[in-house]
């Protein structure tokens, strides 16, 4: 009986320690996006274009870096993997200080990218791999939550430092917050049957070596979410500011992670026992509601509720869909499978910064909130709906 209660337990010091490590390279990444802008144009006399630069060298490194981690993660040592990426993330973090030209910010966005897909791939695969069958939906839905306080804590941070200091203070204040991860994630001691690999006898390169196919319909599906909500990412400061609700921003994001925080235990609990399709299905409905109210909002009091309504239906489906992501595959694929719902979500991202942004631009930030998100939220539902219909038949 002993045995059977610690093989549940969920809030294990390797858990723990994966999430901290994860949370504190997020909110390092969270408070770059905030504040490097801001360094690019006091610091280096650039503008708008060059600030977008500096994003786009980070999403090329983190799109081309994401396959490769998951290889990287099923075929080494993942505590020491788990040491070294963390260890590159904070000597990157402290050479930003060092850079005298806006080529140099640029090729350490790139690199940044790149281990920023590693860290954050590694410390995911390993948190689904000690968590306990049994909870692995509500363990997963708990690691989640700590990308999203970060998207929240991220912005402020940066945007804090910034007002108050100077860039030298918030590099240094970032190198200190990867130092932590280091601590908090490398220096785990792990069961050998969670961070060795299992031997496999060689074989030639294909796609199935970088892509774990059963993991793709979650993950595509994720990312047809992701899409949709890219657009928050990006236009919602902007939103607020042509509704004269600027400096409500940060209240919006506040309401949203609290939604999560709130909803986020009882979320999991609901799909370890009851299937996916119990938190999916109404977590799109929120979801949905949630960004039609978002484009029709003229005040603060719509505003808040649309970010409850969002926080609360994509809180409810995104854990889910990387929990069947993870489940789809054997455990000596775990780390491909991350990857590759991962990967799935960084291009969308990406492709809704450019593609929604026209959308925005030629039909105003209303519509595209109210009409074009919630038709992708509809796709997404019957995507997911044909997915699951195949799956329960075959």
């Amino acid at each position: 009986m002993n045995q059977q209660v610690e093989r549940q337990e969920l809030w294990t010091r390797e858990f723990l320690g994966m999430s901290l490590s994860n949370t504190f390279v997020y909110i390092a990444q969270y408070a770059m996006i905030a504040a490097l802008p801001i360094v690019i144009m006091t610091e280096y006399g650039g503008g708008d274009v060059e600030a977008g630069l500096a994003m786009t060298f980070f999403q090329i490194g983190t799109v081309c870096a994401r396959p490769c981690a998951g290889i990287l993660i099923d075929a080494l040592n993942k505590r020491r993997l788990m040491l070294a990426v963390t260890t590159a993330f904070f000597l990157v973090m402290a050479a930003f200080s060092f850079a005298s030209a806006l080529s140099m910010l640029y090729g350490l966005r790139l690199v940044h990218g790149i281990i920023f897909a590693l860290a954050t791939t590694t410390a995911a695969a390993i948190a689904a791999l000690i968590l306990p069958p049994a909870r692995k939906g509500e363990g997963i839905g708990y690691f989640a939550l700590s990308t999203n306080l970060a998207m929240v804590l991220g912005p402020m941070l940066g945007l804090l430092i910034m007002e108050h200091f100077s860039a030298t203070v918030l590099f240094c204040v970032l190198s200190a917050l990867a130092a932590v991860s280091i601590a908090a994630g490398g220096g785990q001691k792990l069961p050998d049957a969670v961070i060795l690999p299992e031997k496999r006898s060689a074989r030639t390169l294909s796609v199935s070596t970088f892509i774990e196919r059963k993991a793709l319909p979650p993950a595509v599906i994720a990312g047809i979410l992701f899409f949709a909500y890219g657009s928050v990412l990006t236009f919602i400061p902007l939103y607020t500011r042509s509704l004269g609700l600027s400096s409500e921003t940060s209240l919006f994001y506040a309401c949203y992670a609290g939604a999560i925080l709130v909803t986020r235990p009882w979320i999991g609990r609901i799909l370890d026992h009851k299937g996916p399709d119990y938190t999916i299905y109404p977590g799109l409905l929120l979801f949905a509601a949630g960004m039609f109210l978002l484009g029709t909002i003229t005040e603060l009091s719509g505003l808040i509720v649309a970010a409850l309504l969002l926080g609360a239906g994509f809180g409810a489906v995104t854990p889910a869909l990387q929990t069947l992501a993870v489940r789809s595959a054997p455990p000596s694929r775990a780390g491909v499978a991350t990857a590759t719902y991962f990967w799935s979500l960084d291009i969308s991202v990406g492709l809704a910064a450019a593609g929604l942004g026209v959308v925005a631009v030629t039909y105003g930030y209303a519509f595209t909130y109210s009409i074009v998100d919630v038709a992708v939220i509809a796709l997404g539902t019957v995507c997911y709906a044909l997915w699951r219909r195949t799956v329960k038949t075959h």
